[in-house]
């Protein structure tokens, strides 16, 4: 399983990636130099419970920490991750 960045103008995603299956995704918008809002994560059944969601979530952590900006998860589920992790709390937007 690997989760590939793409990024397009002000628009982005985060792709999990199977065998060359698309099973996942989570998207977003670039806000200015140092925000990006996630506005939708989806993830196949075939992954459900597996935390593919959260490592989607997580990418982007990683991405906003590497490149000093901040999220605002706008997405439930994107949310509720970030609501539940604290030590992913440094790279929200407040």
């Amino acid at each position: 399983m690997t989760i590939k960045q793409i990024e397009q103008g002000s628009k982005g995603s985060f792709i999990l990636d199977e065998n060359g299956e698309r099973l996942g995704e989570m998207t977003y918008t670039v806000a200015g130099e140092k925000l990006i809002i996630i506005d939708h994560t989806e993830v196949s059944d075939k992954l459900r419970g597996q935390g593919a969601g959260k490592k989607l979530v997580l990418a982007a952590v990683e991405y906003a920490r590497q490149n000093n900006i901040k999220v605002l998860p706008l997405c439930p589920f994107a949310k509720v991750t970030f609501d539940r992790t604290p030590d992913i709390q440094d790279v929200v937007s407040k």
